[in-house]
């Protein structure tokens, strides 16, 4: 019987696989006589000075082949598939769940819960525990996965339950326990959703997660998102004003009483709720480094930072030479960040006078107006509120309304259909301060600051 193997995609012309003559096609089948389960395996394996490989050429023969090498020396293989297993879906039917929330008929892959602890460590996934084995836990221990991200929602056992909607969501919280022992480090989520695990469960989590400082090292407060799909599912309200500024408060309390004993501010408020609230964003000082950036802490302040810091750099001598320094552009955001953006183009328009930039903020009718990030826009949103808007000879997109490593958005609206339909040029822009400047102080040889 034919054995399937890990399919090598790529093989680097000056790695050793290279060398012992693998090649693209070939299949890794086994590692020192071992079955290779995925790439925690793999980089395991061939840490070693000596290895033996087995690997399967198309015609199907095998070769063992013995290799010396450096201890943790690569071999230069790329996998077709990255994790080198099947992704694990979620088992919950949590209350929260966005995905819950979309319409039908969007792409497939739109649809897919991943709970799977070994994307938490490769790509920063955040995983409820409840799909997580007690092999998956000892291996996380044992190649010392870290961090490993965690949606804790709530620390009482009860309610996570009723949450996640799953029986065994309680006792799954013991598996931290496991990873705090073991010197694990971790970041951890709360997705706040009102009369479920806000007020006084809220302190009683953040009381709880302390206990894992300082392996925990973050902890994001982020508000339940709520789309006009949830048809069907549990009745959640919107956070008002008033609410927000009580979550801060709590937050900012647990935050005074932690920083003085480990130097960590540990709990995070989402910019979300300073928004909400009408606060302003809290110093730099305080994100300890910006842990939850994908959890959307602090990027509103890192962006601001950012964008100050290149003003700034275009204050030195020779700083404006080779760069075009009039035009007419425009940008779309959405409704959350838009003050923001505003405030940064009006700064611009200040000191380069010949410069002018349209600000739009996109209403999101795809997903309803409660939905303000700029991430979850559409294409079709932004075309029909931009038709017949004076958009310049550059409509600048922000880079995460587009699906990872492609030019598409989510209702599959690809750049090019949207620059058609505007009859625009269109660009990309990233979404640091840096490139903010960069993409209406450009420079003519394209290299920007």
């Amino acid at each position: 019987m034919k054995r399937k193997g890990h399919l090598i995609q790529a093989v680097s012309e000056d790695g050793i696989a290279c060398e012992m003559g693998i090649e693209p096609g070939d299949r890794l089948l086994e590692i020192n006589g071992e079955t290779v389960e995925d790439v925690f395996d793999y980089q395991y394996m061939i840490e070693e000075e000596y290895v033996e490989v087995l690997v399967a050429k198309p015609s199907g023969e095998e070769w063992l082949l013995e290799i010396d090498k450096d201890y943790e020396e690569d071999l230069g293989i790329t996998f077709e598939n990255g994790l080198m297993d099947e992704y694990r879906s979620c088992s919950n039917k949590c209350i929260f769940c966005f995905i819950d929330q979309m319409p039908k008929g969007m792409r497939e892959t739109l649809y897919f819960k991943d709970d799977d602890s070994r994307l938490s460590f490769l790509q920063g996934n955040y995983v409820t525990l409840t799909n997580m084995s007690e092999r998956d836990v000892e291996r996380i221990i044992k190649y010392h996965l870290s961090p490993i991200n965690i949606s804790f929602q709530t620390t009482n056992p009860e309610l996570r339950c009723r949450m996640l909607h799953n029986r065994f969501a309680g006792e799954a919280l013991k598996k931290a326990d496991r990873f705090f022992e073991a010197g694990i480090q971790m970041n951890g989520q709360i997705v706040l959703c009102k009369g479920f695990n806000d007020g006084e469960e809220l302190d009683r989590s953040i009381r709880d997660l302390t206990r894992y400082l300082p392996h925990l090292q973050s902890v994001s407060v982020v508000p339940v998102g709520l789309s006009k799909f949830r048809e069907g599912l549990e009745p959640l309200e919107p956070f008002t004003q008033e609410d927000a500024k009580y979550v801060l408060e709590q937050i900012h309390g647990w935050q005074e009483k932690i920083f003085p004993e480990y130097g960590l501010h540990f709990v995070h408020a989402s910019d979300e709720w300073y928004i909400l609230a009408g606060e302003k964003m809290p110093p730099e000082e305080t994100y300890d480094g910006y842990l939850q950036l994908e959890n959307g802490v602090g990027m509103i302040r890192l962006m601001l930072e950012e964008f100050e810091d290149a003003l700034r750099q275009l204050e030195e001598p020779g700083a404006l030479e080779g760069r075009i320094l009039e035009g007419t552009y425009s940008s779309v955001t959405g409704k959350i960040a838009y003050p923001y953006i505003r405030r940064m183009a009006d700064r611009i328009m200040e000191r380069f006078p010949e410069i002018s930039i349209h600000v739009y903020p996109v209403r999101n009718d795809f997903f309803g107006e409660k939905i303000t990030v700029t991430g979850l826009l559409t294409g079709q949103d932004i075309i029909a509120q931009l038709k017949g808007q004076e958009l310049g000879e550059i409509l600048y997109l922000p880079e995460n309304i587009l699906r990872s490593g492609e030019q598409v958005l989510l209702d599959d609206i690809t750049v090019r259909d949207l620059s058609g339909a505007l009859q625009v040029k269109t660009d990309i822009v990233k979404s640091s301060g840096y490139d903010f400047v960069n993409a209406f102080i450009r420079r003519m040889d394209g290299k920007n600051i």
